[in-house]
């Protein structure tokens, strides 16, 4: 059976991403690593060598418990990610969202980027192809709301952050982070535009390179 590690940094995107495989490949077996000092210690330090250590240290880990893949599920650790692919170039070590990048790609020419989490606006950006341009908003709070227990104004928040987009002039929205998954719902009811998630499209790109034709 296929198994996969999925890497977090947040609690919060650990219900998403473990509901769209019960949904789209529920015969994968799932490892969830969660070290939530991740998000914060990134903030302090940015991605030095001490957090990319810690990146390979939890991937040889992942590795050596029998995995057939490693997705990881926050987007603001890029360079990390990428130095785990590079030592495992024989097996998918996926950015939570490079299906989503592909796609919005494929759909939009000026995407409108939300994120809950400051440091995913700050690389993320970068990893889109230069046929589109990416404007980015914070929703300042949302995470903090999430924490505290406050799902719906989570969502709110992350609605008015891609109003403000769609006012920009975004053709299309992305949510950055599989914790964002959540609000899509309340988003797509607040703007008139296409709206895309980390979470089904990260599944779906596994299933295709590790069980084709499913």
């Amino acid at each position: 059976m296929t198994r996969i590690a999925l890497i977090h940094a947040l609690a919060q995107s650990v219900p998403p991403i473990n509901q769209a495989f019960a949904r789209l490949w529920p015969e994968a077996t799932l490892m969830n690593l969660l070290d939530d000092s991740l998000s914060a210690d990134v903030a302090k330090t940015g991605l030095d060598a001490c957090m990319h250590q810690r990146f390979m240290t939890l991937a040889d880990y992942a590795v050596g418990c029998g995995s057939d893949a490693i997705l990881y599920t926050c987007s603001a650790f890029g360079p990390c990610i990428e130095a785990v692919a590079r030592k495992y170039p024989d097996m998918p070590v996926l950015k939570p969202n490079e299906a989503m990048i592909a796609q919005a790609a494929r759909r939009g020419k000026r995407i409108g980027l939300v994120a809950t989490f400051a440091p995913t606006l700050a690389s993320m950006p970068a990893e889109f192809p230069g046929t589109v341009e990416v404007e980015t908003e914070l929703a300042a709070g949302a995470l903090d709301a999430l924490n505290a227990g406050d799902a719906a104004r989570h969502d709110e928040l992350a609605a008015q952050a891609a109003g403000r987009l769609q006012a920009r002039g975004c053709d299309l929205i992305a949510l950055a982070q599989f914790s964002l998954a959540r609000a899509a719902p309340k988003v797509a009811q607040s703007v008139p535009l296409d709206v895309l998630t980390t979470v089904d499209s990260a599944v779906e790109l596994l299933r295709e390179k590790l069980a084709p034709g499913r």
